[in-house]
Order: C-alpha cells, then sequence, then structure tokens
C-alpha cells in the first residue's frame, strides 16, 4: 500500500488578550471556514478589532468554534500565576477538512476488503495562539495595536492561501449537506499528523 501524503499544512499567529481572545478566534475561524465550508450558507458578519469578518450562520460549527474557544480560555486561567506575565499563554487550535472515500484495503484476511469509508485529511490549518494579560495603559495599547496587526496578517494570509492553494480540493462526490467532515481540536498533538490519524 502506498503511503498516504500529508495534507497541506498552514500556519497562523494568533495573539490576542484576555479580554479579546475570544473575539480575535471566533473571527479568524469562521473566515478560514467561510473558504472551506461547502454547505449552502447564509453568511453574516461580525466585528472585531475594527474588522470586518464573515461569520457562518450554523448552530453546530458556531458551538464548536465556542467549545474550543472557551476551553482555550479555560486552560489560559487555569495557568499558574506569573507563567504568563511577559510573555502569553502558548495554546494552540487545528482545523482539519476532511473527504470521504471508499476504504480501498489489501488485507483480505481482516474481512475488511472494500467494505465501508474511511476519512482523509485533504487540508489542515494551525492556529498558535498566544493570550497576553497586559498591565498598565500603555501596555493595552501596545498589544491593541499588535492584535490589530495581526488580525489583518492573518486575514490576508487566509486569503491568499484560498485563492492560490485550490488543486488540493477534492472534488465533491456526495449529496451530503456537508460533503467535507471537519474536526476543531485544540492542542493537538505535534508529532506529525500521520501519528494524529483516526485518533479523533
Amino acid at each position: 500500500m502506498e503511503p498516504r501524503k500529508s495534507p497541506p499544512e498552514y500556519f497562523l499567529e494568533i495573539f490576542a488578550d484576555t479580554t479579546t481572545v475570544r473575539d480575535v478566534l471566533k473571527g479568524v475561524l469562521n473566515l478560514i471556514f467561510f473558504h472551506r465550508y461547502f454547505p449552502s450558507i447564509r453568511p453574516t458578519t461580525f466585528d472585531v478589532l475594527d474588522f470586518t469578518l464573515p461569520v457562518i450562520n450554523d448552530v453546530d460549527l458556531e458551538t464548536l468554534i465556542d467549545s474550543r474557544i472557551s476551553s482555550l480560555v479555560r486552560q489560559h486561567s487555569s495557568s499558574a500565576p506569573g507563567a504568563h506575565e511577559s510573555s502569553g499563554v502558548r495554546g494552540r487550535i487545528a482545523v482539519e477538512f476532511y473527504e470521504k472515500k471508499r476504504r480501498r484495503s489489501n488485507m483480505w484476511f481482516t474481512g475488511l476488503a472494500g467494505k465501508g469509508e474511511e476519512e482523509v485529511c485533504w487540508e489542515v490549518w494551525n492556529l498558535d495562539v498566544t493570550v497576553a494579560t497586559p498591565r498598565t495603559e500603555s501596555e493595552r495599547a501596545k498589544v491593541r495595536k499588535a492584535m490589530e496587526n495581526m488580525l489583518q496578517k492573518a486575514a490576508l494570509k487566509i486569503l491568499a492561501v484560498v485563492n492560490r492553494d485550490k488543486d488540493h480540493i477534492p472534488p465533491i462526490t456526495t449529496t451530503d449537506s456537508n460533503p467535507f467532515p471537519y474536526r476543531i481540536i485544540l492542542n493537538p498533538r505535534t508529532d506529525g499528523w500521520q501519528n494524529r490519524f483516526g485518533l479523533y
């Protein structure tokens, strides 16, 4: 059996303070899904840091995004005091998109040959998140400026990637409302995509 090719991975640096991290992450995640979520949608908009970003109007997706962001914020809140004073607390959120493929197996002896479907990842977005805790008014102003720059840079990178990298997107071969399943994973293992496959 030929080895499975790793999907393209894209990395975004996300920087926010404790009061804005939820909105910043919601905006960035929705911007990714706006370009990679193929069901029929009615987008709305969301304002964060003087930017207006698209938001997917889907209850299940919104609930999943909110859940992962809340877990990341809880992780920040439970960090040891003093651990995030200078550089901030770091975490990662990964968004993985999959296609369903008919299982092809040469393992006739397992009794699984030709049965069922498997999900094959075709794209991964990694958001490396740093949560800052500014203490003074001047620190807050610097953090605000850094957040605005980061959000603009992340949005432009997402737009550049989705407009440039299209050849790896699988054809839609199903009439399911969502042809490509997805996962949003908090703090995924960093020992390679292949080792995470099938674990979630």
